[in-house]
């Protein structure tokens, strides 16, 4: 399968995901901790699996580069980003 993107690159989501498919970091879950946390597009983060269907598996981060949540974006609504 051919990919633009390799495991551990950052990237910029270029829309806002599908609420069903974030999986919030439990130190940042809005459920767990009572805070409002909106993952949208413009957020940055990096690879962290490409999956069997050509989706990635995209660790979002915050601006400390913490891990605040999972999602799943297909290639077209993701952007690279240079370090």
């Amino acid at each position: 399968m051919q990919t633009i993107f390799k495991r551990h690159t950052k990237v910029k989501l270029l829309i806002d995901p599908d609420p069903e498919y974030i999986e919030y970091d439990p130190e940042f879950d809005p459920e767990k901790t009572g805070k409002p946390l909106a993952i949208k597009k413009g957020m940055n983060g990096k690879v962290n699996v490409i999956l069997p269907n050509g989706q990635y598996h995209v660790e979002v981060l915050n601006k400390e580069d913490k891990t605040i949540a999972y999602v799943m974006m297909d290639e077209e609504f993701l952007q690279a980003v240079d370090e």
